[in-house]
This record gives structure tokens, C-alpha cells and sequence, in this order.
């Protein structure tokens, strides 16, 4: 097994944090996993992106130029990396923040109304949550409950009361690819 995945969105959207946990929860799985984040000057707001890959055995080079998934929150990251997702790859497309449609033929679509989700679950944050969700219902590449545990490790026992939320986020993400 071998993933290679590009989130991408822009800064503020939570995308390293999406890569960020599913590298985590790679390792506690016991997977092999690289995780390399890319973002403009600007930050917030500015187009950022991260590359993780997964992967039984030992990972040659942490570089992805030919995802076998393609995680976008916004239009002009579904435009930059469209045509590098490899035939009979996956996209999963932000539909609240994208109008357009996948163009290619060769790969599976997903659209999930990340924000129009998260405003139903009353916190707008954990729209990159239910995406990260709908990868996982997707991939079963590592299991909801491990992308907690990451979670929980990164946010500290202070922010514990988050998980809850954050779970049903994960799982709502994971309802729209069933």
C-alpha cells in the first residue's frame, strides 16, 4: 500500500493540519509516512499546501509530483493540481468554496459541502475536519479514531473538550463518500 496525497487550499483553512494528523496517525498505525508542507509569505490567506504519503514499506523520496489523491479547499488549488493526480486517482473537492467541476475523466470526484457541514455542526473550523473525514471514508488508510488521538496529542488536555466535535466532524466527512 502506498499513498501519495496533496492537500491544498488556502492559509487558515487548516490543510497542514489535515496532512499533520493523517502523518500522525500513519505512525501510530505503524505505517510509514512523510509529511511536507508548502505555503506563500502571506500565511493566512496565502495558498498553502502539504504533501503526505503513506506507505508499508520504506519511503524513497518524501517529494509528490503525481498524487494518487488530491484534497482541495479552494478553486485555485483544484485548478494548480488537477492534472497532476495520476489515472484512476481521486479528488475530493471542496464544494462550499468550489463551483466548478473536476474536468477529467480519468480520475474519481468527490464534492463535499465542507462549510455548509460545519455550519450545521455550529463551528465553521472543523470544516477541514470533515474533509479530512471524507479521505478517510474514502481510503480507509488509517482509522478516525487514530486521527484523534493525533489530534488530541496536538491540541494538549486543555483543548480536550474539542474532540467530540472534531469526531463528528471526521464522521460526517466520512457519510458523504459512502
Amino acid at each position: 500500500m502506498i499513498e501519495k496525497n496533496i492537500f491544498a487550499g488556502f492559509g487558515g483553512q487548516g490543510v497542514l493540519l489535515m496532512g499533520q494528523l493523517l502523518a500522525a496517525a500513519a505512525m501510530h498505525e505503524g505505517k510509514h509516512t512523510t509529511w511536507v508542507p508548502s505555503y506563500g509569505p502571506e500565511m493566512r490567506g496565502g495558498t498553502a499546501n502539504c504533501s503526505v504519503i503513506l506507505s508499508d514499506k520504506e519511503i524513497d523520496s518524501p517529494m509528490v509530483t503525481r498524487p494518487t489523491a488530491l484534497i482541495v479547499m479552494n478553486r485555485p488549488s483544484l485548478e494548480k493540481f488537477e492534472d497532476t493526480v495520476v489515472p484512476g486517482g481521486s479528488i475530493f473537492v471542496n464544494s462550499s468554496m468550489i463551483d466548478v467541476k473536476v474536468q477529467r475523466t480519468d480520475v474519481k470526484a468527490y464534492y463535499v459541502p465542507c462549510n455548509e457541514l460545519a455550519a450545521e455542526l455550529g463551528n465553521n473550523k472543523v470544516a477541514n475536519m470533515i474533509m479530512l473525514g471524507a479521505y478517510l471514508g474514502y481510503s480507509k488508510c488509517v482509522d478516525i479514531e487514530t486521527v484523534l488521538k493525533a489530534l488530541l496529542e496536538k491540541l494538549g488536555e486543555r483543548k480536550a473538550k474539542l474532540i467530540p466535535l472534531n469526531r463528528e466532524a471526521l464522521l460526517k466527512g466520512a457519510a458523504c463518500v459512502k
